[in-house]
């Protein structure tokens, strides 16, 4: 029997990784079952709320990705309903969700980035920002969404004449974009976990997409991208990976489960972004990192709804 409540897993949502929110959850809450445990699986609609409150003892297991799955804003609509949640608070989520914000508050190795309104965009015209960026950030560049997931609306800009419509596609997603200095090298995630005994980073995975580019396509579809777990890096190399993920993780005040991806450059691991709600389907990295770090996928999506629940509500702060 569930020491637990009913576990409300969310997913689906209004933003433009719904369907991967959808596989995501489906996964969290088969697994969950599997282990006795009773779920409601729910999208996000006028009855939510309805839900939350007919449902006494509920933990959530938030499983949105991108928009408001991400940016907090969800989470502290749980947390003004009083109820239990899996992750990180609205904050923290606010935090790290925003690439114009996460980055700059970080104090580790990462690429020099600018972030650029869509408005000072069309007033001041491509040509004058155009050499402008590459003189400060040089060539290639990385051009994104600063609030989006999945590589949605991502270009790798090698020369200037192609960056104004780089811009132009991360603008579809988002009413701000970053421009970053491309980060040549192995591209590596690392799943930090906690339930209960402090953070601990899980193996690396390595990323080779067939591309070359890890892109939406090379993200969901099976066969198009290579994970290696644990990747094929030095000893030392990994650890620095590890331990970058942790500070991360700590120092934007997270909790129970990140991801954060790194680029392991000719100078060592540079952070890239980081995910407080990462992917659940069955080609995501948290599962894999899970499987190599000897724990069970469904065990610690349990454990996750055993310490939501045990540690409640979070505050509200005005």
């Amino acid at each position: 029997m569930s020491e637990v409540g009913p576990i409300i897993v969310l997913a689906g949502g209004l933003s433009h990784e719904r369907d991967v929110s959808l596989r995501s959850g489906r996964r969290v809450a088969q697994a969950l079952r599997d282990r006795g445990h009773s779920v409601i699986e729910s999208d996000v609609t006028a009855g939510l709320a309805e839900l939350l409150a007919g449902t006494p003892g509920a933990v959530v297991f938030p499983v949105l990705h991108g928009g408001d799955g991400e940016d907090g804003s969800l989470r502290t609509v749980l947390d003004l309903f009083g109820v239990p949640y899996v992750g990180s608070t609205g904050p923290a989520s606010q935090r790290a969700f925003d690439k114009s914000i996460c980055t700059p508050l970080l104090d580790v190795a990462k690429p020099a980035q600018v972030a650029l309104p869509n408005s000072v965009f069309r007033e001041l015209g491509a040509r004058a920002l155009v050499d402008a960026l590459a003189g400060r950030l040089g060539l290639p560049l990385m051009v994104k969404p600063s609030r989006s997931g999945s590589a949605l609306g991502c270009t790798k800009v090698t020369v200037p004449e192609a960056l104004p419509s780089a811009m132009v596609a991360a603008y579809a997603y988002g009413e701000t974009a970053v421009v970053e200095e491309f980060v040549a090298g192995v591209e590596v995630a690392v799943t930090v976990v906690d339930t209960g005994d402090g953070p601990r980073a899980l193996p690396a995975v390595e990323i080779r997409p067939r591309s070359g580019v890890y892109d939406y396509t090379a993200r969901y579809t099976a066969g198009e991208t290579r994970f290696l777990c644990p990747a094929e890096l030095d000893d030392d190399v990994a650890a620095a990976c590890a331990s970058l993920a942790l500070t991360v993780h700590e120092r934007l005040g997270l909790r129970d489960l990140s991801r954060t991806d790194i680029i392991v450059g000719a100078d060592g691991p540079v952070f890239i972004e980081t995910n407080v709600s990462p992917g659940m389907t069955e080609t995501s990295l948290v599962p894999l990192a899970v499987e190599a770090g000897g724990d069970d996928f469904g065990e610690l999506c349990a454990a996750l709804v055993r310490q939501a629940s045990e540690r409640g509500p979070s505050a509200v702060r005005g």
